[in-house]
């Protein structure tokens, strides 16, 4: 198995596993703000495809399909702040689950397609991510980071705030 074969499966392993935490939640539970300085199951979740879409797009030069496709459906109330804290976006934004989920989808068939575009040497380029505060990476490490371990650790906080009400968290 070659490299971008091994990203594309750990990148599907995380939208599925996000999938399956998701596939149960109430526009209630997606809501539901705990104490302290957590955010909604919802702002979680649509932080994540914003991120994948927005991020990821704009630093391989593509058309994020927020701005595309998606522009005005993408099952939230608002978009988020353009750079800067989003703790009080998160705090106020409620989501539309069937949108946000189908938005999902594409935003990750869309990731996937792109993956598939690409040659095992390509994840050796450099990529500047300075906008970010996270200076100049390899493009694999940028995809691993972005495509699994961003979503993965919000995916998580999905499942505990889905437990603290109650449900089963993860799909497993």
């Amino acid at each position: 198995m070659d490299s971008v074969s091994l990203l594309r499966m750990q990148v599907k392993g995380a939208h599925d596993m996000l999938e399956g935490t998701i596939k149960d939640l109430t526009a209630e539970q997606a809501h539901f703000q705990p104490a302290g300085a957590a955010t909604s199951a919802g702002a979680n979740l649509a932080h994540i495809i914003l991120a994948e879409d927005f991020f990821l797009n704009m630093v391989v030069g593509r058309t994020p399909l927020g701005t595309g496709a998606f522009a005005g459906k993408m099952g939230m109330s608002e978009p988020p702040p353009m750079g800067g804290d989003w703790t009080e976006w998160a705090g106020r934004v409620k989501v539309d689950l069937p949108a946000l989920r189908t938005y999902g989808q594409a935003v990750f068939k869309s990731t996937d397609e792109y993956l598939a575009s690409l040659k095992p040497d390509d994840l050796d380029k450099e990529v500047d991510l300075s906008m970010a505060g996270m200076g100049k990476q390899k493009l694999g490490s940028f995809l691993t980071t972005i495509g699994v371990v961003h979503g993965s650790n919000h995916c998580g906080e999905i499942s505990c705030l889905k437990g603290m009400q109650g449900s089963k968290g993860y799909s497993f």
